[in-house]
């Protein structure tokens, strides 16, 4: 588990872990989270064994833009209200996936991802979550730097501290530093045209 700071260099070493199938913890504006290329099956296989997470439970995707997620989403208008609200920034919206996607997204380890209908979208306010989805040209996987069931981490001492004695290990945390410890992201699904609140975080609705 390599550690270096959110510079140019760290950044690089991102996107080079990131495009050969590796996962990286890096910071959000939640806490830190970990990023790995949806379009890489293996590479998902990966996540889900690190946060040791059921293969049932799919992770949201990190988007650079509004305008890049529409190409995979079926954006609606209560999408389009939320994100010229909330986004970027520590929301989490449901959406339907559009079936003429430019790519699959594998936001579970199952291999049928035709079977998925809708997915998380995020799209971050941190300069660091950012830069790696914007340079890496494609969505990412956002979900929390942690075990499943284990707390939050905000900084690169809770993630070593919680993966000492892993069997699998994330390959690479950028560091920002401590961060505050905020709110997980508010879940809103709005696939169906409705708004549902499934997660309140610190947005004010």
């Amino acid at each position: 588990m390599d550690i270096l700071p959110s510079s140019e260099e760290g950044i690089l070493k991102a996107l080079e872990t990131l495009r050969t199938g590796g996962v990286v913890a890096h910071a959000t504006e939640t806490c830190y989270g970990f990023a790995c290329d949806l379009q890489n099956p293996a590479a998902v296989d990966r996540l889900f064994a690190i946060k040791q997470r059921s293969a049932d439970q799919p992770v949201s995707a990190l988007f650079a833009t509004v305008e890049q997620a529409r190409a995979f989403l079926e954006w609606n208008e209560e999408a389009s209200q939320l994100a010229s609200e909330h986004l970027p920034g520590p929301l989490t919206v449901i959406l339907k996936l559009r079936h003429d996607a430019p790519h699959i997204l594998s936001v579970t380890p199952v291999t049928n991802n035709q079977s998925l209908i809708t997915i998380g979208t995020r799209i971050s306010s941190h300069p660091t979550a950012q830069e790696l989805v914007t340079r890496f040209g494609s969505p990412l996987s956002t979900t929390s730097a942690n075990i499943h069931g284990h707390p939050n981490t905000f900084s690169k001492e809770d993630i070593e501290k919680q993966f000492a004695d892993a069997g699998h290990k994330p390959d690479l945390i950028l560091d920002d530093g401590p961060l505050l410890e905020n709110d997980a992201s508010t879940v809103i699904d709005v696939s169906e045209g409705v708004l549902h609140v499934l997660r309140k975080g610190n947005i004010d609705l």
